[in-house]
């Protein structure tokens, strides 16, 4: 087994000291990196991108050549389960994934049964083992997946939704149908995550991306539950180490504590939640991760660096903390405000730390 060059990140998760405060970006690879554009020029597509593990490998290895950046994350996508369940995933350009098969009714879900991911989806268990082994030690590699309630709105709605009226009515008025559905989507998430890190993942992450549209009951009901579930049934130690779980849902500041509870080992923040009013709320229960606006990344490099500033000194000392965006990093910032970002991160809390 090669040893680990940096684990602060990982270190950072459960909640041990480290030197500085690690840092990544979600979407960390992707369409501000003109050498990513490149390749996915090449590739033709974004499906044919991420369906080809040696591609997948060079762009999640990308940002990594350009920053002092602290962990890998596997380049996927989402929608890759409901991709494997044979219900037509394609981009459309500036209009987002769509579906050639959505779920819509009883008939519809009784036909979907619980992914084998070396035999559906062997092309990413191919990516995570070739990035992991490219990295040789580097940093960490983070697997991922979304959570059951978000791969279900985009499976019913087939397309990117804003109100979701037609997940919400299945809520609603059919929840048995809902339940059904979200455990096989919770079944395969388990499956897809434990052969990502049985492949090499060091790290997943969950993302809830559209948890925060739901009610606060509805919440805890149909997406909550569902990421716990997940929890229990993932591989909790690989290669002699705890391999932590972060559970990111967009716009999940009022369920923090709920969502502690859940025996992840970090909790994402986006950015409409101050990062010292979470920690109050959990306390030492789990490290935080986050949670600066990407917006901020078109301000000047000192706006950067002040806005570095006071997430850190939000946080606060003591251990528990990963750097990150509050959600994506969008396509329009310059790379060279991503530096910027990343040196400030490791600059500041290292002068703190030391101070």
């Amino acid at each position: 087994m090669i040893e680990l060059k940096n684990d602060r990140f990982l270190r950072a998760l459960m909640r041990e000291k480290v030197d500085v405060t690690p840092v990544w970006m979600m979407r960390q690879a992707g369409r501000y990196l003109p050498e990513y554009r490149e390749v996915r020029a090449q590739a033709g597509d974004f499906m044919s991108l991420c369906t080809n593990p040696d591609r997948a490998c060079e762009v999640t290895l990308q940002p990594l050549d350009r920053y002092n950046l602290d962990a890998a994350i596997l380049f996927s996508d989402i929608l890759t389960i409901p991709d494997a369940m044979g219900l037509g995933v394609f981009f459309e350009s500036g209009e987002g994934p769509r579906f050639h098969k959505p779920v819509r009714t009883e008939s519809d879900i009784n036909k979907l049964s619980v992914i084998d991911p070396y035999k559906d989806l062997p092309y990413v268990v191919e990516a995570v083992a070739t990035i992991r082994r490219e990295l040789n030690g580097r940093v960490p590699l983070i697997g991922f997946s979304g959570s059951p309630w978000t791969l279900a709105t985009y499976m019913i709605e087939g397309r990117a939704s804003r109100d979701f009226p037609l997940s919400k009515t299945m809520v609603y008025n059919q929840p048995e149908l809902m339940h059904q559905l979200l455990d096989v989507l919770a079944a395969s998430v388990i499956a897809y995550l434990n052969a990502q890190i049985k492949a090499g993942a060091q790290a997943v992450q969950i993302f809830d991306t559209w948890g925060g549209a739901l009610s606060y009951d509805a919440y805890r009901e149909f997406s909550l539950q569902y990421m716990k579930k997940i929890i229990r049934g993932l591989i909790q130690e690989n290669e002699g180490r705890k391999v932590p779980v972060i559970l990111f849902t967009k716009g999940g500041g009022q369920w923090l504590e709920d969502i502690a509870d859940t025996g992840c080992h970090a909790v994402g923040l986006d950015w409409t939640t101050h990062i010292g009013i979470a920690r109050k709320k959990v306390g030492d229960r789990v490290a935080l991760q986050g949670n600066m606006d990407p917006a901020i990344l078109r301000a000047t490099p000192q706006r950067i660096r002040e806005e570095v500033q006071s997430i850190l000194l939000q946080f606060g000392s003591g251990n528990g903390h990963v750097f990150n965006l509050g959600h994506g990093i969008t396509p329009d910032i310059k790379p060279e405000n991503v530096k910027i970002f990343i040196d400030a991160v490791h600059e500041l809390s290292l002068s703190r730390q030391n101070g």
